[in-house]
């Protein structure tokens, strides 16, 4: 059972996690410190190998309290390896602070601060690179039918399908189902592979038999009266158990819980940039980015205009009505790249290729992306951010609202001259449904890393627009 062997595992893993840190803290010394220390005199002020060597004493089981602090000894089967490489960046910065802290305050001198500094270092590198091998051999193992979790569901419903087909799809994580409980689906009915063996009274027969790791509650909305019943029958039982709603394509995958004097709240749409101080980071950050871009670019935006006021007649600047926070509505900038014509004309549509109204310079502007500059003075005015979802003319976002689902949610955020979805290649006349998935993506998960990302995935595959006619 692999619940039985879960705690030999974890102890496996602090061994191994002991030898790097002893490792990496050896081999810190050694390229640091060694031929400092071969010449060791009293009055150096070089403390001896003994001393350093001892201080592993303290420094091995304070990294290991720090590594489970940070939640690195739980099952890590569908994680992704960029979490577990966050949390052991995490410890080791809060044991390099600690160590700091102490030598302040018990006034060591004479401790190699850079020696610290390089185990830093190396104990990230060592660490990340082990832990990742460990992955690369469990998920081996699991393909060939080792290491698996045997798992039971509790109601067929689109939930249930939906697990099965990514369970199916990631044989890597090590999970299989056993079968289906139901009491409207026939026995015997099949789901890629997966049976309904019975019904749900059957859990009072299968779970004495103590040979499953797991129980997946996925019944069917209809169902869930019967929800607090099967709980308690399979927690009388000790078999972990976890529940699957019905209802993902309302709720989203990490939805937003409130304690509200011990009744949880469910958000149905977490929004991190309605906080106001990440508003106000974000805010920050477009100011200071749109005008360091502004002078990095003003060569660019120069040439650019002379080309378009010397090919064609009309404005060097097109101001269109696009919608943005709040479903307000504002005047977007571009660098003109069409012929000028009637508003009613320019509202029928999008661009579309070997659209004649197009410039010859438009062409090049609109596939290198440099008529997008001008928004830069958007970002600065506050109708647009650098990064967020692309804003919308108001007659379409009229359309889309009633054709896609969750489509007006973009607006709780400020729209960006480049976002998730752009970089994702969904730009100009690509999938709306799939662009939205993007920008709800992004809307849900934003971090100022997450902005840094997109910027850097701009500047390396974002100018060129094949998309743009």
């Amino acid at each position: 059972m692999i619940r039985d062997n879960q705690k030999y595992f974890n102890r496996l893993l602090v061994i191994l996690d002991a030898i790097v840190i002893i490792i990496s803290y050896l081999l810190s010394w050694f390229v640091w410190l060694s031929g400092y220390i071969k010449e060791v005199h009293p009055d150096t002020g070089v403390l001896a190998q003994e001393i350093y060597f001892m201080a592993l004493v303290a420094v091995v089981p304070g990294y290991l309290i720090l590594y489970n602090m940070v939640d690195m000894y739980s099952s890590k089967r569908i994680a992704r390896t960029v979490y577990e490489i966050f949390n052991i960046i995490r410890a080791n910065t809060i044991g390099l602070i600690a160590v700091m802290v102490v030598m302040f305050a018990i006034h060591v001198d004479d401790y190699s601060r850079g020696m610290i500094v390089l185990f830093y270092g190396v104990n990230i590198v060592l660490e990340s690179a082990m832990r990742k091998t460990v992955r690369i051999v469990l998920r081996f193992f699991r393909k060939k039918g080792y290491n698996i979790k045997h798992i039971l569901l509790v109601g067929y419903s689109r939930a249930a399908e939906e697990y099965i087909t990514r369970l199916k799809s990631n044989p890597e994580w090590g999970y299989e189902v056993c079968g289906i409980l139901d009491d409207k689906v026939p026995r015997g009915a099949v789901y890629k592979g997966v049976k309904v063996i019975g019904d749900i009274d059957n859990l009072d027969i299968i779970l004495p038999e103590n040979k499953l790791d797991e129980i997946g509650i996925t019944l069917a909305l209809e169902d869930y009266y019967r929800l607090e019943e099967i709980v308690n029958t399979c927690e009388k039982s000790g078999v972990h158990t976890k529940f699957i709603p019905d209802y993902n394509s309302v709720i989203p995958s990490k939805p937003y819980l409130e304690d509200l004097g011990g009744l949880a709240v469910i958000n149905i749409r977490r929004v991190p940039l309605t906080n106001t101080a990440n508003m106000l980071i974000k805010r920050m950050v477009d100011i200071i980015g749109a005008t360091l871009a502004i002078i990095i670019f003003s060569p660019i935006m120069i040439i650019a205009a002379i080309g378009v006021k010397t090919t064609s007649k009309g404005p060097l600047i097109f101001k269109q009505e696009r919608v943005g926070l709040h479903n307000k509505t504002f005047k977007m900038y571009k660098f003109r790249s069409m012929e000028v014509q009637p508003v009613e004309e320019e509202k029928k549509g999008w661009t579309k290729k070997n659209d004649p109204r197009v410039t010859k310079i438009g062409r090049i502007l609109r596939s290198t992306s440099i008529d997008e500059l001008p928004q830069l003075f958007n970002v600065l005015k506050g109708d647009m951010s650098l990064i967020g979802p692309r804003p919308e003319r108001p007659r379409f976002v009229e359309q889309f609202k009633e054709e896609i689902p969750r489509y007006m949610i973009k607006h709780q955020v400020r729209p960006g001259i480049t976002g998730w979805a752009q970089v994702n290649g969904y730009r100009g006349d690509t999938s709306i449904k799939k662009r939205i998935e993007y920008d709800l993506y992004y809307i849900e998960n934003w971090t100022l890393t997450f902005d840094i990302k997109i910027i850097l995935m701009t500047f390396f595959t974002g100018f060129v627009n094949k998309n743009a006619y």
